[in-house]
């Protein structure tokens, strides 16, 4: 699993937990879905993305199909 696919799924993650617990324990909840938002938003335009600079620095290379086949 690439690193982008990684990022993805963790935020989608971050956004679902953060709308049940805003149902189930209090509407502040909502501002982690907005932070994990504003990440996402911002990362699209700076390339910047701290959860894949953590990925990296943890020792996860960008896995690519290419990489995978034979020369």
């Amino acid at each position: 699993m690439s690193i982008e696919h990684i990022v993805r799924a963790v935020a989608g993650s971050m956004v679902l937990v953060s709308l049940a617990l805003a149902h189930a324990v209090s509407p502040w909840f909502l501002a982690l879905a907005a932070f994990v938002g504003a990440n996402l938003l911002q990362s699209a335009f700076t390339g910047f993305c701290p959860l894949a600079l953590l990925l990296r620095r943890a020792g996860l290379a960008d896995w690519r199909p290419e990489k995978a086949l034979p020369p």
